[in-house]
């Protein structure tokens, strides 16, 4: 126990010397411990090992940059570092998945004609029915893929079946909605 308050302490240290004295030597030895931790914890929580490496670095360069906001009263220099490798992470996250603006509509839309909306509606209805009506364990698979808008692969490790079983269960199922959809 002593021993991780002794370590606690020295990190802590080591914070209080990046804030007050910008020294580097604390910093490149906060950042030879933590670095490899932080891209670790990054790749296991999914990331792949690019963006773990810019992430990280990101990270770390925070802790240079906002030294002044560590509170060690309030968290352990560990828990800081590794709460903004996680909102870091989160960050990146949302702006993969946001749309460019170029990708945007702009001004007022055309309101589509009542018959194209009926259509729609019929087709969605008729594709609610026929995918209702598919096998149990081709179901499940297009929901996952289609709905949860999971990739084969990350289907094949959420249930455990082998990949080319998923391939094959979603293009029966597939061939079987477009003959429905006919």
């Amino acid at each position: 126990m002593k021993d991780n308050d002794g370590k606690r302490m020295l990190w802590v240290d080591h914070m209080a010397r990046i804030r007050d004295l910008q020294d580097q030597a604390a910093f490149a030895e906060l950042f030879d411990h933590f670095a490899p931790r932080v891209k670790g914890f990054l790749i296991k929580s999914g990331a792949d090992a690019s963006l773990a490496e810019e992430c990280t670095q990101e990270v770390l360069a925070t802790c240079w940059h906002k030294a002044h906001m560590f509170d060690p009263t309030r968290a352990s220099v560990a828990t800081w570092i590794f709460t903004i490798a996680r909102n870091r992470k989160i960050d990146v996250l949302r702006k993969q998945r946001r749309p460019e603006p170029e990708d945007l509509a702009w001004g007022p839309q055309e309101e589509p004609d009542q018959v194209d909306v009926l259509a729609l509606q019929q087709e969605s209805e008729q594709l609610g029915r026929a995918i209702s009506e598919l096998p149990e364990a081709q179901r499940e698979l297009i929901q996952k893929a289609y709905f949860g808008d999971l990739s084969q692969s990350e289907i094949a490790v959420q249930t455990g079946l082998p990949l080319g079983t998923i391939k094959s269960r979603i293009r029966l199922a597939l061939d079987r909605l477009r003959r429905e959809m006919k």
